[in-house]
């Protein structure tokens, strides 16, 4: 539905959206000359205070308004901690436990459907239907690579299934 320009006296279409507000919920709808002329007009930091355009600017910019620098300081130093710990107190790292090791022939067969070792169930099944469609020897047109191939494929889905425990 196509609105009528809201300057007052104007008869074209309204096709141009122009802020009511600093928060941004209501528009006015404008021809394209009344919301360029608007829009020169229009102040966002109207009727704030120097310290409200301060926290606003605060705020937009790095997230933090400056009444709230005590929680982010606290939030900073936990972080600065952290850090301290990880770079001075490598032992306590180091003690954590090791990533869980996937045997080769887990990798081998994942590497045939071109999946990386945090692949899903689902991601092999996925590349299993979608390389079983494509090797399958009744659909390919060269039937002797495609056999070859659709034994590997098969192969390793089959080690995979065990692997998940399907």
């Amino acid at each position: 539905m196509i609105k009528k320009c809201e300057h007052i006296g104007c008869t074209k279409a309204g096709t141009c959206r122009a802020p009511k507000s600093r928060d941004l919920r209501e528009y006015w709808w404008f021809c394209k000359e009344h919301a360029a002329e608007y829009n020169k007009n229009w102040n966002y930091y109207a009727n704030m205070t120097p310290d409200e355009i301060d926290a606003e600017w605060e705020r937009e910019t790095f997230g933090v308004a400056d009444k709230d620098k005590e929680k982010s300081n606290a939030n900073e130093a936990d972080y600065v901690k952290f850090l301290n710990d990880f770079l001075t107190g490598r032992s306590s790292f180091d003690k954590m436990p090791a990533k869980k090791t996937v045997p080769a022939q887990i990798t081998s067969a994942l590497q045939v459907f071109g999946l990386n070792i945090n692949a899903s169930w689902r991601e092999v099944g996925i590349k299993y239907r979608a390389l079983a469609k494509k090797y399958h020897p009744d659909t390919a047109s060269n039937k002797e690579s495609a056999t070859a191939e659709f034994t590997r494929i098969t192969a390793a889905y089959e080690t995979l299934k065990k692997y998940f425990k399907k």
